[in-house]
């Protein structure tokens, strides 16, 4: 679509990654010079993570009318200092999945282009295993489940 993409990550093990999916540049922002690095370098910044963070310095990373739109869902409330938005004319939105149209229009945009998820596909009877996975920090990217290995309530499995 035309944008230049970074991806900010907690630490530099997605960098390959990252870079291999067509992103311009990584940085780990568990290094505190990173956010006086990119101070004001960014326009959008569309936040991914379900857990809490320092949303004052990622909003510092915004220039001068950028936007933060924030798509995961922390389990507590999240601090904001209002000034941060002040200075600059920054501001701090928030974004749901969307509704079916909405949906069908990301699905469609993958499709023209290409993108496709990447995904690791499971047996019905790996998903305790996934989820310590998950617990360490352990999936590239997400776990699918075949549905085929699915036992219905007979135990046999569904046709």
């Amino acid at each position: 679509m035309g944008a230049d993409v970074t991806v900010l990550s907690q630490t530099s093990s997605k960098r390959a990654d990252a870079l291999g999916f067509g992103a311009v540049a990584h940085h780990a922002t568990s290094d505190p010079a990173v956010f006086d690095r990119l101070a004001r370098s960014f326009d959008l910044i569309v936040n991914t993570v379900s857990a809490s963070l320092d949303f004052d310095a990622y909003l510092g990373l915004l220039d001068f009318g950028g936007t933060m739109v924030n798509v995961g869902a922390p389990p507590e409330p999240a601090p904001v200092t209002l000034f941060t938005l002040f200075t600059n004319q920054r501001s701090f939105a928030g974004s749901t999945i969307g509704g079916i149209a909405e949906t069908q229009e990301m699905l469609n945009f993958c499709a023209e282009h290409g993108i496709v998820p990447e995904v690791e596909t499971i047996r019905a009877d790996q998903v305790n295993d996934a989820w310590e996975r998950v617990l360490k920090s352990d999936v590239r990217y997400r776990f699918v489940i075949d549905a085929s290995t699915l036992k219905g309530p007979s135990g046999a499995t569904p046709a």
